[in-house]
């Protein structure tokens, strides 16, 4: 399937090292003092005492190693998907991570309309935040900021919280540069055992949850 892609030019950023320690997104000409964390670095703050308490549980050694290939797994299958909405060749992928992206494909196809936005890096000087989308789209015949997940098996809308904030972040972040409002969230998800899971939100029903995070974040870092 060849998608419709009318993208938008965003001001290119880069992620540096402040005099804090911090990695940061910054613009062209500013200095790394004038930046601003991720939006994963401040949805991370919502699960960091649950991930604690389960290293804890499973010890480091184990923890690291399922941690390690969910990463693998989902960067995988983050490729696929981005090539094929690309209508790029889709390479390079094992049974398991061909499955993960059959999943999303699917989903991709009976929804998505016109593209704007693919691996777009954003900056908020309104959230002071920063990050990179990864498809902002009509999904339903609504613009949509849309967030690929994968997953050992399918989550449940109580585990997806911490997506919901990110993406309303996105959300808030396109519409300040672009002045195109993004009113849904749409998170699709595929798992290792085959069931594919989707949910959409409304962006008015978590941006308030991540800016308590973002001020949780600047009281504990002075970012």
């Amino acid at each position: 399937m060849a998608f419709n892609r009318e993208l938008i030019e965003f001001p290119k950023l880069k992620r540096v090292t402040n005099d804090d320690g911090k990695r940061v997104y910054i613009r062209e000409g500013l200095d790394a003092n004038q930046g601003y964390p991720s939006v994963t670095t401040i949805t991370s703050l919502k699960s960091r005492e649950a991930i604690k308490a389960w290293r804890s549980r499973v010890g480091k050694e184990k923890a690291d190693a399922i941690t390690t290939a969910a990463n693998r797994r989902g960067t995988s299958a983050h490729k696929l998907i981005e090539s094929y909405i690309w209508d790029e060749p889709v390479e390079g992928h094992t049974p398991l991570t061909l499955d993960l992206f059959l999943q999303l494909k699917k989903q991709a196809d009976e929804g998505i309309g016109t593209i704007k936005a693919i691996e777009a890096q954003m900056m908020s000087e309104y959230l002071k935040v920063a990050g990179t989308v990864d498809v902002v789209a009509e999904y339903n015949g609504k613009l949509s900021v849309i967030d690929w997940k994968t997953a050992k098996k399918a989550k449940v809308r109580s585990h997806c919280y911490q997506y919901f904030m990110q993406a309303a972040a996105y959300a808030v972040m396109f519409e300040e540069i672009t002045e195109l409002p993004v009113s849904q969230l749409v998170i699709l998800g595929a798992s290792e055992e085959g069931e594919a899971w989707q949910f959409i939100e409304k962006r008015d029903d978590w941006i308030g949850e991540f800016q308590k995070l973002r001020e949780q974040y600047r009281e504990e870092n002075n970012v």
